[in-house]
């Protein structure tokens, strides 16, 4: 059978995996990159129109800045890798039923360096007082 049967839709990357490739690779640039440049990094067959549909989803997002200096359709990253992590790292423990298990088992994978890093930085600020629910 050709054409977009059950295991060739499997295959496909699922919208949250193609907009965290195109992040990735807007990040990795130097600069602002166009559609199509965000295309040839990608490689894997991507279409341009696929490439350019996931940058305006990102761009009504928030994620990606459109770049209006000169490199007209050209996207960079509204945030850095570090704040994307965090920020995914946030919504992990506030889709789990016990986010104190999810620091504990998280914390259990620091290596030393990381482990002394984050000591430093909660003996430094204090841990941030969040309401239950509150973003």
């Amino acid at each position: 059978m050709a054409g977009s049967g059950p295991h060739e839709r499997s295959e496909r990357r699922s919208a949250g995996e193609l907009e965290a490739s195109v992040l990735a690779a807007l990040g990795a640039a130097e600069r602002p990159l166009t559609p199509a440049e965000v295309q040839a990094e990608l490689g894997g067959g991507l279409a341009y129109n696929t490439v350019h549909t996931v940058l305006t989803r990102l761009y009504g997002k928030g994620l990606v800045l459109r770049d209006a200096g000169g490199r007209r359709g050209a996207y960079r990253p509204a945030r850095d890798a570090a704040e994307l992590s965090a920020e995914a790292m946030h919504d992990a423990l506030e889709r789990g039923p016990d986010p104190i298990a999810v620091l504990q088992h998280f914390v259990t994978g620091l290596s030393a360096g990381e482990a002394r890093a984050l000591k430093e930085l909660l003996d430094e600020e204090g841990p941030p007082r969040r309401r239950h629910g509150a973003k």
